[in-house]
């Protein structure tokens, strides 16, 4: 049986501002390669928990794994290198660094983790093409449409192909066709890498797309809607 991409054990989180903890006692195991979408209303902890999953953030309670490996005890520099090499991530607002180009931004990752410049650069040059957006590469982030920019970062979140990619609310800043579009997009480049998909979304056209949908209410994961 293979090992969770990424699994919760009983994972409790409570912000200190707040009477009740907006994760109480979750539950999940994701599969390798499997796309799940956690749905729920604003406010039922769906970033909170990409959050945990990302290492963003610590749980109050209970336990976060990343390919098997417990997230409990790591410093930050622990994390960041783990997030670095496993972990791909996708904005609702894109965060693209908008003092780098198009291209620049898709090799930085890859930098990051000690991917020589002409390699950097051949891999870079690769997912633009797959996203369809080879002309931009050397356009800065505010050039380019909110649908750019966002298959760009499709693209930068899959560029050192990760174990999990996480996105938050990905089609939530666009209109429904590029909506679509984007969402397919990042669907489809998934499952040709391989990567584990891990959606927070208010849309049903994005959870339908996915492999199995869950749903976030007053902290708890459930199997169909509240």
């Amino acid at each position: 049986m293979s090992v969770p991409a990424v699994e919760f054990r009983q994972v409790f989180k409570q912000y200190p501002d707040s009477r009740y903890p907006v994760l109480a006692g979750i539950d999940l195991a994701v599969a390798p390669g499997d796309s799940v979408a956690v749905a729920g209303r604003s406010g039922s902890g769906k970033s909170t928990l990409l959050n945990l999953a990302g290492t963003l953030d610590a749980p109050s309670a209970g336990e976060v794994l990343v390919a098997g490996a417990s997230l409990d005890g790591l410093d930050e520099t622990a994390r960041a290198l783990l997030r670095r090499a496993r972990i791909g991530f996708v904005f609702q607002f894109f965060n693209l660094i908008p003092t780098l180009t198009v291209g620049e931004n898709l090799r930085l990752p890859l930098e990051l983790n000690g991917v020589g410049r002409v390699e950097a650069r051949r891999r870079g040059a690769r997912w633009l093409k797959a996203v369809g957006l080879t002309q931009v590469a050397g356009r800065f982030p505010e050039n380019l449409s909110g649908g750019e920019q966002q298959r760009v970062a499709v693209a930068r979140a899959l560029v050192h192909v990760p174990a999990l990619v996480l996105a938050d609310e990905p089609t939530g800043n666009l209109d429904a066709d590029t909506a679509a579009e984007v969402l397919a997009l990042l669907v489809a480049s998934c499952r040709d890498s391989g990567s584990t998909l891990l959606i927070a979304t208010h849309s049903g056209e994005a959870a339908a797309a996915c492999d199995r949908v869950l749903f976030l209410d007053h902290g708890q994961l459930l199997t169909s809607p509240p």
